[in-house]
């Protein structure tokens, strides 16, 4: 596989299979952050899962609803918050040297059509 790195307004994402031992790497204009590859898995299956939620959630909200939606694993913590079709991403690493970071709705809206790409949409690593 070959080393993958994607950038927006407000937001990079990247994978490198043959790093060791930090093969993924999030980010904004103003900070980064490099996950091993467990933390990076979980991070982007986290993502899209909160993504699937949020937006099966419009059809239960009003308009003007916000909502804040959570999902965790052993590595990582992620939350979609705003609402259904325009929300912040926020994360926490909870392994080894722990970090976190967030993205407005406007940049976790592309990270997140980023995700459903290849090889981010793939990463089965455990």
């Amino acid at each position: 596989m070959i080393q993958e790195l994607k950038t927006g307004k407000g937001w990079r994402i990247g994978w490198n299979p043959n790093a060791h031992p930090f093969q993924g790497l999030v980010g904004s204009d103003d900070w980064s952050i490099e996950m091993t590859a467990a933390e990076f898995t979980d991070f982007c299956r986290g993502a899209r899962h909160l993504q699937n939620t949020m937006h099966a959630m419009a059809e239960q909200l009003m308009d003007q609803e916000r909502l804040s939606c959570e999902q965790e694993t052993s590595t990582i913590w992620l939350e979609a918050e705003g609402f259904p079709k325009a929300y912040s991403l926020r994360f926490i690493l909870l392994t080894g040297r722990r970090g976190e970071g967030e993205w407005t709705a406007t940049a976790a809206a592309e990270l997140l059509d980023v995700l459903t790409m290849p090889p981010f949409n793939s990463l089965t690593i455990r």
